[in-house]
């Protein structure tokens, strides 16, 4: 089974607030700081990290040497990453003292994605292997069409949550990873239906749910399972689900049992806050390991 996660990459401009700015206001920020991101680029350095091997494919444009470098050190294999006449998408990220942020996107060379592009990659994958996505690259739905019709396992974090979400089926999907919002957005139910929702209309479907502070919840079919947070000083909230999404992948592509996946995935989260940036808070597999022998579950 092999690994690819097809997505976006970002150079990361953080500022960091009193409080996150509202409509018509003008506020200075105390800080700025310049990290690599993308949900795409996050994920798979969180995959690696969890000690799995994985491919990522995506764009970049010539300003984004330092994300392919932070890709080739953290043992991304970038046989698929194109370098295209664009600017590399970048996000806008306002981080304020409590550690809650708010985020503007560009994509950038992220939307050159193209059909030929998505065939070419698959063409060296086959029924079985996993595929990561989310929601910040071009051609999404025809990139899940052609990975179903191969038979590939198809993850997705619907993020950001938009029209396009609503052109997949996703009754060709393996897993979905969403927050509480996005888990609305799908359903059009509230929290305390949705395990009824999903069973009754997707029973094959893994739901995965990050839920802040109330931990996180898998549900397929009438099987749930729950795990709480880990109580942390939190730093920085950037990239936590991206963070928490590529050791659960790892957890499944290890075939680890879901309840384990879920308390490692969720130590690895509460690591990734209490650092700032969103790819350099992204903990190792070794340093989740000492932190679950100290750090007892909230």
């Amino acid at each position: 089974m092999k690994i690819l996660n097809f997505g976006s990459l970002n150079i990361d401009n953080v500022y960091s607030v009193g409080h996150i700015v509202t409509p018509g206001e003008t506020a200075a920020s105390l800080k700025l700081e310049q990290f690599e991101g993308g949900k795409g680029l996050n994920q798979s350095v969180a995959i690696s990290r969890a000690g799995c091997k994985v491919y990522h494919a995506g764009c970049i444009g010539s300003d984004g040497q330092s994300l392919k470098t932070l890709l080739e050190k953290s043992g991304v294999d970038l046989k698929y990453l194109k370098t295209v006449d664009e600017k590399t998408g970048h996000a806008i990220i306002q981080v304020e003292q409590s550690g809650e942020n708010c985020i503007l996107l560009f994509a950038g060379a992220n939307h050159l994605v193209s059909t030929d592009f998505i065939d070419t990659v698959l063409n060296d994958f086959e029924k079985g292997d996993l595929l990561v996505l989310q929601n910040e690259i071009s051609n999404l739905p025809y990139l899940v069409n052609k990975a179903y019709e191969k038979g590939m396992k198809i993850i997705l974090n619907p993020s950001p949550y938009n029209e396009v979400i609503g052109q997949i089926d996703l009754n060709k999907l393996y897993c979905l990873i969403l927050n509480e919002v996005e888990a609305e957005c799908i359903s059009g139910v509230k929290q305390d239906g949705f395990n009824n929702w999903a069973a009754d209309n997707y029973p094959n479907l893994v739901f995965m749910l990050t839920l802040g502070k109330k931990g996180c919840r898998y549900i397929k079919g009438s099987t749930v399972f729950e795990q709480g947070i880990f109580k942390v000083d939190t730093v920085d909230t950037t990239g936590a689900g991206d963070t928490f999404t590529g050791y659960f992948v790892a957890g499944l592509a290890n075939g680890y049992d879901v309840p384990d996946i879920l308390r490692v995935a969720s130590a690895a989260s509460a690591l990734a806050v209490s650092k700032k940036g969103a790819a350099p808070s992204i903990p190792t597999a070794d340093k989740v390991k000492d932190f679950l022998k100290i750090f007892q579950i909230k």
